[in-house]
């Protein structure tokens, strides 16, 4: 599974890739916003940094000028992956951009209707959105498996981008049920390597390594 690290942060982005970690990059209006930077400005700096998929959001609510706007994002680098709602306007979008050749990200998908659609529109990447489903008392990774099903079924190429990932059992679950793609804050990407057990060992390793007096350099 790839690792797309969900952020505008280009520190954190620049840790996380010189550890192997970074396979693409997701950002959004919001994400954008907190950063206090231009989002052509930051999104070529972050494109510049990673090799991979770097998803940059529409703002457009139509069609027409959500391809407008698409077109602009992508000359920004080649790895520009033009980021549109699941609307029906974000669909028609979709369609003409991914016919110019370009990557396409449909993101806010809720439902396994809306991400069949997004394949059949040509869709690089699906964005389910695992946490706010979970947010409403539904399981959001129903929603992973239910979208890997339909696509292994029917042999769609778009790639399952599993998003709105609040943990890091959300990481390890979609690993398992096939998500193609994660996107994840850095604090979750990083938490993955956390457990009491390695750091308990840990403790008493140190503990011993102190008493015996040990040293290797």
């Amino acid at each position: 599974m790839k690792f797309f690290v969900d952020t505008a942060d280009i520190d954190a982005i620049a840790e996380l890739h010189a550890l192997g970690m970074v396979d693409g990059v997701t950002t959004n209006p919001s994400l954008i916003k907190k950063s206090g930077r231009d989002i052509l400005e930051v999104t070529k700096e972050i494109c510049a940094l990673v090799d991979g998929p770097v998803s940059a959001e529409v703002v457009a609510l139509e069609a027409d000028d959500m391809i407008a706007e698409g077109r602009k994002l992508a000359e920004i680098a080649e790895n520009i992956a033009v980021k549109v709602p699941l609307t029906w306007a974000g669909l028609k979008a979709c369609k003409t951009l991914t016919d110019e050749g370009k990557m396409v990200n449909v993101t806010l998908c809720f439902s396994a209707n809306q991400a069949l659609l997004a394949a059949k529109a040509g869709a690089t990447f699906i964005s389910p959105f695992i946490g706010r489903l979970d947010d409403l008392n539904l399981e959001g990774l129903d929603l992973i498996a239910d979208i890997r099903e339909i696509y292994d079924n029917f042999g769609f190429e778009t790639q399952v981008l599993a998003a709105s990932i609040r943990s890091a059992n959300h990481m390890s679950e979609c690993a398992k049920i096939g998500a193609d793609v994660a996107t994840a804050p850095p604090a979750v990407i990083k938490g993955m390597v956390n457990h009491v057990l390695t750091y308990k060992g840990l403790d008493q390793f140190m503990k011993d390594v102190a008493e015996a007096g040990i040293k290797i350099v």
